[in-house]
């Protein structure tokens, strides 16, 4: 059996954001393979970023566009059927995508959305700009992103937390998934960051907090604590310990400018060399 298998457990609707560009394939891949698990039908949803101003005066740019579009889906659909999976393809016009994505979420009830995220093209870029980053913060539900040359093993788990009620969800996720897709799993870690020496003890709480509920399933976890920037250690333990997985979670809802600015998350998702799974509190 693989140790792929269910990781997720059970799933009624799966969305697939794609964007036609290469750094979609590993996504694409990845919810073909949720959805083989689980589910029998896929939704795929593309937006074309069009602004009223190029549906006006652009209208040959705007056929090409569509004509890759459907092309891309079409390709997706054959893809799936290698699996026997059906996919209901959905496609939007919008100026911002991200909307876009998070409302059909919300329409069809998704579990999850699973994406690709664009190339490390600066950090400040990622966290301004990126679509990505944008339905993380708004979703109604937990987001994949999957890098494009990324497959899910989870021979090892990692799970961030800062104690917060934020990172409750992701804890328990890391630790259902770790059960589930056992005795497949190696390792599953729990990591919280001090910034500061002073801050230790309290880390120190965290990941045995974490320990101690995962013990009440049955489910060891290794817990790390270690002093610095949070989303540049948690990034490094994540590398050193060739984890396959990332989970955390995420402050929600709390202001654009404020999320990408200041998440923790939404660095890690931006620079992670693994899948990242974001699991909303």
């Amino acid at each position: 059996m693989s140790n792929r298998m269910d990781y997720m457990g059970p799933l009624k609707n799966i969305l697939l954001a794609t964007d036609g560009s290469e750094y979609s394939e590993g996504a694409i891949k990845e919810a073909i393979y949720l959805a083989k698990s689980c589910i029998e039908k896929l939704s795929v949803i593309y937006v074309l970023k069009i602004n009223p101003e190029l549906e006006t005066e652009g209208q040959k740019i705007v056929e090409r566009m569509e004509i890759a579009a459907k092309e891309h889906l079409d390709r997706i659909r054959k893809m799936a059927a290698q699996d026997n999976v059906e996919c209901e393809v959905i496609v939007r016009r919008t100026d911002q995508p991200y909307k876009a994505i998070v409302e059909e979420a919300g329409k069809i009830k998704s579990d999850v959305i699973v994406m690709g995220r664009r190339g490390r093209t600066g950090l400040k870029k990622i966290l301004m700009g990126s679509v990505t980053a944008k339905v993380i913060g708004y979703s109604p539900c937990k987001v994949l992103v999957v890098p494009k040359d990324s497959e899910i093993k989870v021979d090892n788990i990692m799970v961030a937390t800062d104690g917060s009620k934020y990172c409750e969800a992701a804890e328990r996720e890391a630790i259902s998934m770790s059960k589930r897709c056992y005795p497949k799993v190696k390792k599953t870690f729990a990591i919280s960051v001090a910034p500061a020496g002073s801050d230790l003890p309290r880390a120190q709480a965290n990941v045995e907090r974490v320990m101690e509920k995962a013990k009440e399933q049955g489910v060891e976890i290794e817990p790390l604590t270690i002093v610095g920037r949070r989303y540049e250690m948690i990034l490094k333990a994540a590398k050193d310990r060739n984890a396959d997985i990332i989970i955390m979670g995420t402050y929600g809802r709390t202001g654009i400018e404020k999320l990408l600015m200041g998440s923790v998350s939404e660095r890690v998702v931006g620079l992670s060399q693994c899948p990242v799974l974001v699991v909303k509190a």
